[in-house]
């Protein structure tokens, strides 16, 4: 059954959209809505940096916070610790809402228990981004070097306002800010969108279930982009069941990856790809950030949730899906021009020629030190 037929309650309808590619584009896109903001704004980000890119965004919230926009930010605990107090200082000082999402547990190397993994900008009610890109010069053009290759969906309408509405949820004990909740739909009608989330302490698993029914589902093709993708063994399994239907399954992957441990591990899984003939490439530019996925030229999924039990199991995740055939095949070509242009296609007769017996060990004993970690993590 295609997915158009099964699993769609809780899209919205009125909606406008557009991909955003992350660097220069998306944090210029992002400047822009900051600047035309006029009563809120929400920022739930994993990472914020103390850099160039970082500091300019906490001037665009200051600058908000000046025109008595209400601001709030929200940053993991985790991942953003770096942050110094002068620069959080700063931010409450100027009038921006800042607070961090503790994890149980964290140190300089660790954390135990949720991360909050979003991605998630919301102005005025109306205007939202979701993606996979955090605020640090590594996701954006500085000096001359080009950004990881992210995205992120720019959304307009109803579905904007289901995610301000889950974002002020967050904020509910200041009951000294008062925001209107008025929602705004976009005159547009053929693009139906839906917000999936996971959080395990409140057993939601929606992103997860998105892709298990479309994999599920899939009738002609699923392409997938993921920075980190070890698939536990119920989605390798739905992914297996798919190449048996005919379905064409692409996966584009990091050539070159910023956690080296995590990619040895992915490539053990190379040998289960190849028996099952997904097709691996990968992206030879940059680092690789992004996680999307497209099915049967027709529905697209976009956000924070990479395919693995990180994420499928310990982490607060956020996606869009799409339901839209002309964005779809639109997002489709992006990713052929991707593998055109930009990626090395790994066949079976490549992997075999290039992996030693000694990688093949390196490989194994990463995918079981990875595997370790995720099942002592979730």
């Amino acid at each position: 059954m295609s997915p158009n037929k099964k699993h769609n309650s809780h899209y919205t309808t009125h909606n406008k959209i557009q991909l955003i590619k992350g660097g220069s584009q998306y944090f210029n896109f992002l400047k822009e809505l900051i600047e035309k903001a006029k009563h809120s704004i929400y920022i739930r980000i994993y990472i914020l940096d103390d850099d160039t890119t970082g500091r300019g965004i906490a001037d665009e919230l200051i600058k908000a916070a000046e025109r008595k926009v209400a601001v709030f930010l929200i940053a993991d605990g985790y991942a953003s610790q770096s942050l110094s107090k002068e620069f959080i200082k700063n931010l409450k000082d100027k009038g921006v809402h800042f607070k961090y999402f503790e994890p149980l547990f964290k140190s300089t190397h660790f954390y135990f228990g949720r991360r909050m993994h979003e991605k998630v900008v919301v102005v005025d009610g109306r205007y939202a981004l979701v993606g996979g890109i955090n605020f640090a010069d590594r996701y954006n053009d500085i000096d001359g070097v080009s950004a990881w290759l992210d995205y992120a969906l720019y959304v307009e309408g109803e579905a904007a306002f289901i995610l301000y509405k889950y974002c002020v949820s967050d904020w509910n004990t200041r009951k000294d800010v008062q925001l209107p909740a008025v929602p705004y739909y976009s005159e547009e009608k053929d693009c139906s969108v839906r917000i999936r989330r996971n959080d395990w302490v409140k057993g939601t698993y929606e992103v997860w279930r998105t892709y298990f029914d479309w994999f599920n589902q899939a009738e002609e093709t699923i392409t997938i982009m993921c920075s980190y993708f070890l698939p536990g063994r119920v989605l390798r399994n739905r992914l297996s069941l798919a190449a048996k239907r005919g379905v064409r399954i692409k996966v584009i992957l990091a050539g070159i990856s910023d956690v080296m441990l995590a990619k040895h591990a992915e490539r053990y899984l190379y040998t289960w790809m190849h028996k099952n003939n997904i097709e691996i490439y990968e992206y030879q530019k940059s680092v690789l950030h992004a996680k999307m996925m497209v099915v049967d030229n027709h529905f697209v999924t976009i956000g924070s949730f990479n395919v693995n039990d990180l994420s499928a199991y310990a982490s607060l995740e956020l996606n869009l899906d799409v339901r839209n055939k002309p964005f779809a095949s639109s997002v489709t070509k992006i990713m052929e021009t991707i593998i055109e242009r930009d990626c090395t296609r790994i066949t079976k007769k490549i992997f075999i020629t290039n992996t030693t017996f000694i990688k093949r060990i390196v490989q194994r004993g990463s995918y079981e030190i990875v595997r370790f970690i995720l099942n002592l993590s979730t």
